[in-house]
């Protein structure tokens, strides 16, 4: 076998190189393979020889071989011992051709095999990194991170849309300094703001200065992919976009980079999804523990009527959702005698719980420093007005002073419906208003009425309209005698198996859609 004589810098493939060698060794020849000079003054370029293929040896058949990546190649033949030398040069040079078109495949294939495992890389790799980074903004920097190194992008930056403002965010951005935002959607001179609005991505090149496009430059060039969310029962949105702008190697973005970073986009839509409804959750249980709280400090708040020595008392307050706006007092006074106040604020949730907090501490500085309820409601009327009118709310009131020496109650009601005294003998009175609901009252408003007051039997009965409400069968009145139906029935027995019954008596009932706070008190003293 002949071995074959290399020269030049060039190397010839292995295909190429093989099909040569197995040319000359089965039919005896004598060959050289040279590439064509760029320009006539050039010496060609010789990339194959055989041994003893003398410079100045007299070739008798020659063919051209045109690679389609390269400058054409010259196959000359001196010798052929056992064939025509015309008849070798054609199979050969088509042979050739053949092998010169196998390894550019192969060469076409292995690069884009290498392109499409650093691409599929890059999307196991972010998989990794939105499963391991708790945090959202940390994981998008570390992401943007990679894209750029693998794709050769100069900036990159994420926005994510804000729903409350409606405006773009930039959550983060890696590479030279650009916009910071934040953006509005509706923005018609960024290509940010479009790509989002109309969900379509976008290869474009960014605006240079007249100055410099007039000295031939040109502007980066610029891939932004909407970050689209498809959840499993809706129609997909689009909840952000990701912007690489510049490439490393001056080269325009192409469109096989545009549908790499729209994958890497599905699976960030899916990761800002997912960390939306974290949030919301775990905003939810956050909420949810702030009102548990809520409840629990405004029913400590509440004076416990089963510990007041100075009188038999119960009452029980159930607010409509975790807060309400029903309250009620107890007070001790001088001379033996007992203040009993019950109010309900309009409305209910955490507004009108607001209200009662600051009407509840109103009420005991007022009750310990005035005998008269009427002078007590008018003093909280003043001290309330300028919230009361802020949030548009009322409220009603019953404030009552029991003197069991003087045989007494005296009392100011401000436009509160349910309060009645009841008799040992079953009779009782409706202790009616005095005055509209404190809110609504002029200066000149509070007055006052006494009543006879039997000590030992006479009870005291404050509800608030919640507990009538969910009694009635057909119309107020009917649920406001279910009560007092109720109460005279369970009139001897102690104050706290009284208000149990009552409470009894709703717990059978459904709830209303639009319930409200429920509060019953009484007291004999």
């Amino acid at each position: 076998m002949k071995a074959p004589d290399r020269r030049g810098e060039s190397t010839l493939p292995d295909p190429v190189e093989s099909t040569l060698t197995d040319f000359e060794t089965a039919l005896g020849l004598s060959l050289r393979l040279v590439r064509k000079p760029v320009n006539g003054r050039d010496p060609a370029e010789v990339l194959y020889r055989s041994v003893g293929f003398p410079d100045d040896a007299e070739v008798q058949a020659t063919r051209v071989v045109h690679p389609r990546d390269g400058r054409p190649m010259i196959l000359e033949i001196a010798r052929a011992e056992r064939a025509s030398a015309d008849a070798v040069a054609g199979v050969l040079a088509a042979s050739l051709d053949r092998a010169l078109e196998a390894d550019r495949e192969v060469r076409f294939f292995t690069f884009e095999l290498s392109e499409r495992y650093e691409e599929i890389n890059l999307l196991y790799s972010i998989s990794e990194i939105l499963g391991s980074i708790l945090h959202l903004d940390d994981a998008a920097r570390v992401i943007l991170g990679e894209v750029c190194s693998v794709m050769g992008a100069r900036r990159g930056s994420l926005w994510v849309h804000d729903v409350a403002s409606d405006q773009l965010q930039l959550t983060a951005s890696v590479g030279a300094e650009g916009l910071d935002g934040p953006l509005s959607v509706r923005d018609p001179d960024t290509v940010t703001a479009m790509v989002f609005r109309d969900g379509i991505p976008v290869i474009a090149s960014r605006m240079v200065t007249p100055e410099a496009r007039s000295a031939g430059a040109e502007g980066d060039s610029f891939l932004s992919v909407p970050i689209r969310y498809t959840p499993p029962a809706g129609q997909t949105r689009t909840v952000g976009v990701i912007n690489l702008i510049g490439r490393n190697d001056g080269d325009r973005f192409s469109g096989s980079d545009q549908k790499l970073l729209s994958a890497i986009a599905s699976q960030v839509g899916a990761a800002l999804e997912n960390n939306r409804l974290i949030q919301e959750s775990l905003s939810k249980e956050r909420m949810a523990r702030e009102m548990e709280l809520a409840h629990d400090l405004q029913m400590k708040l509440l004076p416990d009527a089963a510990r007041f020595d100075a009188a038999d008392a119960a009452a029980r307050v159930s607010p409509a959702e975790q807060v309400g706006g029903d309250f009620y007092q107890l007070f001790k006074l001088g001379g033996g005698r007992v203040g009993v106040m019950l109010g309900d604020v309009s409305l209910h949730g955490f507004p009108s719980a607001l209200i009662m907090t600051l009407t509840m501490s109103a009420a005991g500085i007022y009750a310990r420093e005035h005998d008269s309820p009427a002078r007590v409601i008018r003093e909280m009327d003043d001290a309330l007005r300028d919230e009361l009118e802020t949030t548009e709310m009322f409220l009603t009131m019953f404030y009552g002073v029991i003197d069991p020496k003087a045989g007494t109650l005296t009392y100011a009601n401000a436009g509160h419906p349910h309060a009645f005294s009841v008799h040992g003998d079953g009779s009782m009175e409706r202790l009616a208003a005095t005055d509209p609901p404190v809110g609504f009252a002029g200066p000149d408003s509070y007055a006052e009425t006494c009543v006879p007051w039997s000590s030992g039997s006479d009870l005291l009965l404050l509800f608030t309209d919640g507990l009538s409400d969910m009694l009635s069968t057909g119309s107020r009145n009917d649920g406001e005698g279910r009560v007092l139906d109720t109460v005279v029935g369970h009139r001897d027995r102690p104050a706290g198996e009284i208000v149990e019954a009552l409470f009894s008596l709703a717990s059978g009932v459904a709830s209303p859609i639009m319930g409200d706070d429920r509060t019953a008190l009484v007291l004999r003293a």
